[in-house]
């Protein structure tokens, strides 16, 4: 990364997953090839907290989303090799020196909704006294420092679509800059309310059918979902040290602003297509060494348009290979980018593109090479997008680690 400090570098070395189209990282990855059944909200059916990690204590004094944090949270620090001590901490790190920055999208939405209608019901007094630390964005990044006692940075980005990819980022540059050797990053999300999924309604934003279909000639909106991605990153020598597995390298990443609309693309996508070569830039790689694109791809008109378009100006005849994978995970908002840098990852540790799901026949308008069928993938430097209402947008580069 440009902003380094002495050149630290940083890997990632453990990953968690909960998504609709599976839970924990076997699950998810097999998920990912597998059509999902038509349904316009992509709820975690079968989520259990207790099998997560979360007592059934903890769980009543903490929101959906971030019970979704803990148990990302677990699985990516089991993943990464880390041992728990028996006084909770996280054995051979310094705990200063480790942050955690778990986005969400929205925060606690569903204990509000649930406590305005107990208030409105039952009266003033009835309202949980737990409601304001349920809901508030930075429950998630709060529950994991304390879970694990980290004591590091602890913080939370809420850019809309863009805070998966943002809290990744930014964790990585507290890395490079030598503020921690290790942090969990990511992102939660669990907003599927009857408010907000009028408001997606009414927007006119949400799929028809009920199948997320991105770069699709029919594509007609997206599919509303929850879930949770936390990645663990460290300090490459201090992974080293340790004898980690490392999926690959966080080589750079950009942020950028539309300034234009506050749920529409600039014209001729401006605002993504600076942010994925600032990213380039940061990371050191030219357009040219770009073998994969996990895309942004929400299967709404205008937005795959635009990014289809900058993704064709900005690599030109090089054609990367494209990946969607809301088609089976719908669109989780401010978890979105996280879980899309997990499965980016699982993409270096599996040496194989997943195939965009729900996508039948390619619009022509979008001249990009998508992945229709699972391939296979020599691991080469990989981008991931993620584009937010307000016109956030942002990118991370991957690189595979020699």
């Amino acid at each position: 990364m440009i902003e380094s400090s002495d050149a630290r570098r940083v890997v990632i070395t453990g990953l968690g997953v909960l998504a609709p189209c599976g839970l924990g990282l076997p699950a998810f990855w097999k998920g990912l090839g597998e059509a999902a059944e038509p349904q316009v909200l992509r709820r975690i059916a079968d989520f259990d907290p207790e099998q997560h990690g979360v007592a059934r204590t903890e769980a009543r004094r903490l929101d959906r989303f971030a019970q979704f944090a803990l148990g990302a949270a677990r699985e990516a620090i089991g993943d990464a090799g880390l041992a728990v001590s028996p006084e909770g901490g996280i054995e051979g790190i310094d705990p200063e020196r480790a942050g955690v920055l778990i986005g969400s999208g929205i925060g606690g939405a569903l204990s509000w909704e649930q406590q305005a209608l107990v208030r409105a019901d039952k009266g003033d007094r009835a309202v949980s006294p737990f409601t304001v630390p349920m809901v508030m964005p930075n429950a998630a990044s709060a529950a994991v420092s304390m879970r694990w006692r980290l004591y590091g940075p602890c913080e939370t980005v809420a850019t809309s679509c863009a805070t998966g990819t943002h809290a990744v980022a930014n964790a990585a540059r507290w890395i490079a800059a030598g503020r921690c050797d290790i942090a969990l990053a990511g992102g939660a999300e669990a907003c599927l309310t009857d408010t907000n999924v009028a408001g997606f309604t009414n927007m006119r934003a949400l799929s028809r059918s009920g199948i997320s279909r991105p770069f699709d000639v029919d594509r007609d909106g997206f599919c509303a979902s929850e879930g949770a991605g936390v990645l663990v990153l460290e300090e490459a020598g201090h992974a080293a040290r340790r004898g980690a597995r490392i999926y690959a390298e966080v080589a750079g990443s950009a942020s950028t602003a539309d300034g234009y609309h506050i749920t529409a693309p600039a014209p001729g996508g401006r605002g993504a297509l600076a942010c994925m070569r600032l990213a380039l830039r940061d990371a050191g790689v030219e357009p040219r060494s770009v073998t994969h694109v996990n895309a942004h791809g929400t299967s709404t008109p205008l937005n795959d348009a635009t990014e289809a378009l900058v993704i064709g100006e900005l690599f030109g005849d090089q054609r990367p290979a494209v990946t969607a994978i809301k088609g089976v995970t719908g669109h989780s908002l401010g978890a979105a980018g996280a879980i899309e840098a997990v499965a980016l990852a699982l993409t270096f540790h599996h040496r194989t593109l997943p195939p965009t799901m729900g996508t039948a026949s390619v619009d022509p308008g979008c001249d990009i090479d998508l992945v229709l069928q699972p391939r296979p993938w020599t691991p080469g430097p990989a981008m991931s997008n993620s584009f937010g209402f307000g016109g956030l947008n942002g990118s991370v580069v991957f690189v595979p680690v020699p």
